[in-house]
């Protein structure tokens, strides 16, 4: 049997407060249903943010060249959304480009795991969930995409995201089906 793990991306008070305040809450609590199913049965979450220097220094190329500051150490736009169900004891990954496996501990942290499948939630679709989940495919494990638990800024390029890795690189599936299908284990 596959052991799984969730791996929540980038819900961040820095993007998810542009958002609108239904559309966040729908994706916090949804994502928030999922981890209370996963701690229930003592499956890893592993949480992964962005954060960069204040000099951004240690950021990406288009940030540095454009002085894009977001998600800057020690500011409140760097931390969890406050709703979401996050805690000081749960493993968490800082990340400085979209992959979050690019020069992070997540490989060793899978690997100490003993993980073969990632569920993914997470911002933005077509940018760090989506080379996230190619970079997991990339390494062999299994991911699924939680459906109500992805979004983006971008929808246009978010669909063509999904429908681009949906049944190639990952599963698509409901918070429901992923629920029902760790009860199953």
């Amino acid at each position: 049997m596959t052991k799984r793990c969730l791996i929540v991306i980038d819900l961040l008070n820095e993007y998810l407060d542009l958002w609108e305040a239904d559309k966040a809450d729908r994706l916090v609590q949804n994502t928030n249903r999922l981890v209370r199913a996963f701690r229930s049965l003592q499956l890893s979450v592993i949480w992964v943010r962005q954060e960069f220097r204040s000099d951004l220094s240690d950021a990406f190329l288009e940030m540095r060249d454009k002085c894009i500051a977001v998600t800057i150490q020690g500011t409140r736009g760097a931390l969890p959304h406050a709703g979401l169900d996050w805690q000081p004891s749960d493993a968490t990954i800082v990340k400085k480009r979209y992959s979050a496996f690019f020069k992070t501990g997540l490989d060793e942290l899978l690997a100490e795991f003993g993980v073969g499948e990632l569920v993914l939630c997470g911002i933005n679709t077509h940018a760090c969930i989506r080379v996230s989940a190619v970079d997991a495919y990339q390494r062999d494990f299994r991911v699924v995409l939680a459906e109500e638990c992805v979004g983006s800024y971008d929808a246009e390029h978010a669909r063509i995201s999904l429908d681009y890795m949906n049944g190639k690189i990952a599963k698509i599936a409901t918070v429901s089906e992923i629920v029902a299908a760790l009860s199953k284990t």
